[in-house]
């Protein structure tokens, strides 16, 4: 088997200009100059300055302008807000200059102003979103509860949200 580059079938490079290296440089080249082509990773320095939605994976909702992005997509929002969701109702907590650090990061996406205004969503009071919200977790700790208590009645265990097993204790 002839030695050569990794997918490569007998190839050498002697040193010669050819074809497939001028176009191999050419490629370089042109994703050296175009910030559209993306190489490894997500580019994100197109949406800097842009208002941003970002969802955490502890499930919480961030919202602010982009001012910064690194390598590990780590970002910085600017004028960011938690948005808090019940129902159709939100509710939006002022955060200031916040820092997300990439591996929290599960969703990124821009706002759409028009279509934020036209949504059917209605802004409420802080203290009442909040209010609503622990209301919604009682309702779902409750659920929780419920459902395993019927499901140990059936000889199963359960897993709460808080990850406590009722039978380890």
């Amino acid at each position: 088997m002839a030695s050569g580059g990794f997918g490569s079938k007998n190839a050498r490079n002697t040193g010669t200009p050819n074809s497939s290296s001028q176009s191999s440089n050419h490629s370089n080249a042109q994703h050296e100059l175009d910030p559209t082509i993306l190489i490894g990773c997500a580019n994100l320095l197109d949406e800097i300055d842009k208002r941003m939605l970002v969802v955490l994976r502890d499930g919480r909702t961030l919202i602010g302008i982009l001012r910064s992005v690194d390598q590990f997509a780590n970002l910085i929002l600017h004028q960011a807000v938690e948005r808090i969701h019940v129902g159709n109702c939100y509710g939006d907590i002022p955060r200031g200059v916040f820092l997300v650090r990439g591996d929290n990061v599960v969703l990124l996406g821009e706002i759409d102003k028009e279509k934020e205004e036209s949504s059917n969503l209605k802004c409420v009071a802080v203290d009442t979103i909040l209010a609503a919200q622990r209301e919604e977790q009682e309702e779902k700790t409750i659920k929780e509860l419920k459902r395993s208590e019927a499901l140990k009645q059936r000889g199963m265990s359960y897993l709460h949200d808080s990850g406590i097993n009722d039978e380890m204790y």
